[in-house]
This record gives structure tokens, sequence and C-alpha cells, in this order.
């Protein structure tokens, strides 16, 4: 588990690089060349496509997970600035798990409240 881990943590950084970005540039033209060769036949098309495609669908699992990680981190370092924030609302802590009308409402009242604090700056 901890090698899948590490693989899953190391493969969006490759994927993401300028080398990476390259690299598909270089195996793009390599294969129109090696089509030209060959003549464009099936084969030509069929390869790089199942290969292509098995390629996506891992990496797409690989920055899902990396996603979902980084978006647990952030939440938690932002539990932690409410929890140490003296006059913070404790409630808003883990925000993340309300409900989808839960956050509406939650919404519109931090819209009430930032419509009144402005209000109360033009008044001044």
């Amino acid at each position: 588990m901890r090698v899948l881990k590490r693989i899953a943590l190391r493969t969006p950084e490759i994927v993401g690089s300028p080398w990476a970005f390259l690299t598909a540039i270089l195996l793009t033209v390599m294969w129109l060349v090696v089509g030209a060769v060959v003549g464009f036949n099936t084969q030509w098309l069929l390869w790089p496509s199942a290969l292509a495609s098995v390629v996506t669908f891992l990496i797409v699992f690989s920055l899902q997970y990396t996603q979902n990680r980084d978006t647990r981190a952030i939440q938690l370092k932002l539990d932690e600035i409410l929890h140490g924030t003296e006059g913070a609302r404790s409630e808003l802590v883990k925000l993340e798990m309300l409900s989808d009308d839960e956050l509406r409402d939650l919404e519109q009242e931090l819209l009430e409240l930032r419509r009144r604090a402005a209000a109360s700056l033009h008044r001044d």
C-alpha cells in the first residue's frame, strides 16, 4: 500500500511537468513519422489509442487521490485557524460536512453580514 501511495503522489508531479509535455509532443511526432512509414494503417492507429486510454484512466485516479488529499489538508488547516482564532464561530469547523441546503443557508447569512458591514462602512 505504501508503494501505491508513493506512486499516486508522485504521478501528478511527473505528469504536470514541462518534461512530460515535451515527451508527449515528441511521442506524437514519432507516432506521425511511423504512421507515414507504415502507411497509416489500422494497427498504427489502434495501439497508441488504446495505450493513451489506459494511461489517461490511471492518471485520472491518481489526480483524484492527490486532489482529495490536498483538499483534506487544506480543510484541516482552515479548521485549525478557526479553532485558534478568538471570536471565530466554532460551528464553521468541519463546514464541508454540511448538506448543500445548510451550505446555501450559511452562504446567504454570510452575504447578509457582508452587506451590513459594507453599509456601515459607507455610513461612517
